[in-house]
């Protein structure tokens, strides 16, 4: 699909390309928009957290393309395109994007999802570090077909899970402050919400998959249109490969956080990360491990940077999301972004 995008928009002349580009922009900021609105509208209706609506619903259609393009390596043979796919999106999710938005404006981290979430993503991280080791394969490094239904079966077990605590929000022992899923603003917000939100529930369901239809979307025309024509004005294709490919895979999370963030809804910002770690192992990898009778091979120069700089985010990631402040700090944020633009760096000049 995405080759015969490429190839449809190659044929435009570049001022035509130029016009697609801006239109993309658009509507990628109002698919943002709607998929912002509606996640918050949904999270007030059901008395859920914000976080929770993120790191399940958001978190799960902005992955899709992550899924799609993993699975379909993996089935026309090229599986360490699968596997690279999801590491690199879980390192750029949550250093590039969690960096960026701390930077930007101010993440609040929920304590019930960082407890409950927040847990699962770490140890999915972990999960996926020790399958990958070549002891646990018998030999080279290899994720076999039945960890891949193994992930999938512990995904099904993640969603059941995060339904369940949606329906009790408020984990036990926990303060006075922490036995409401609003704040006094947030009260207030829903009863704007309430009053202006006159259209059913499935219907604002409706308009939350067609946000975050027009944010994938969208990407998946504008990524292609900008690429060619950055070759047109003479931009090394190395340098397109290694920032606007890149970029791209992470494009619908990266705008979603920062028009979570704009619009005062950074814990929305958060769970979509969070979420969308852990589907990156359960499902993107998962997946992609389950339909190929080899499974994924991990790439020797895997446990020299991409699996350790992995670990590394995430760990720190739950160091900072835990801390006595209750959010991401800026001074935070800028070491998460810091760890990602080392890890870029030695992309090219370690391995």
């Amino acid at each position: 699909m995405e080759a015969v995008i490429h190839t449809y928009l190659a044929s435009f002349p570049t001022f035509v390309l130029v016009l697609i580009i801006s239109v993309m922009l658009y509507i990628l900021s109002k698919g943002a928009d709607l998929l912002v609105d509606k996640a918050v509208s949904l999270s007030l209706h059901w008395g859920v957290p914000k976080m929770i609506i993120g790191a399940t619903i958001v978190s799960l259609g902005t992955t899709l393309p992550e899924a799609t393009v993993s699975v379909l390596a993996a089935i026309n043979g090229n599986p360490d395109l699968a596997l690279g796919n999801a590491i690199g999106s879980i390192i750029a999710d949550t250093g590039l994007i969690l960096g960026l938005a701390a930077l930007i404006g101010r993440l609040p981290v929920d304590r019930v999802v960082v407890e409950r979430q927040g847990k699962v993503q770490v140890w999915a991280g972990i999960l996926l570090a020790v399958v990958s080791l070549p002891f646990f394969s018998g030999g080279n490094g290899n994720i076999s077909r039945w960890v891949g239904w193994l992930f999938i079966v512990l995904l099904i077990i993640y969603i059941y899970s995060s339904i369940k605590w949606s329906k009790n929000p408020v984990l036990d022992g926990s303060s006075m402050e922490m036995e409401t899923a609003f704040t006094v603003e947030e009260h207030i917000l829903s009863e704007d919400i309430l009053v202006e939100e006159k259209s059913p529930l499935i219907i604002q369901i409706l308009e939350l998959f067609a946000g975050i239809a027009l944010v994938i979307g969208s990407s998946k025309i504008l990524i292609p249109a900008v690429e060619i024509s950055a070759v047109r004005v003479g931009i090394p294709q190395s340098i397109i490969a290694a920032t606007l490919i890149a970029f791209g895979t992470s494009l619908p999370e990266l705008v979603t956080a920062i028009t979570a963030v704009r619009k005062g809804h950074g814990e929305l910002a958060i769970g979509n990360i969070v979420g969308a770690d852990i589907l990156n192992v359960l499902f993107v990898v998962g997946s992609a491990a389950a339909v190929t009778s080899g499974g994924l091979d991990v790439p020797l120069n895997f446990y020299k940077l991409q699996i350790p700089t992995m670990l590394i985010i995430l760990i720190a990631f739950r160091l900072f999301s835990k801390g006595d402040n209750e959010e991401i700090t800026k001074k935070e944020g800028f070491i998460l972004f810091l760890i990602y633009f080392v890890y870029l760096i030695l992309n090219f000049t370690w391995l």
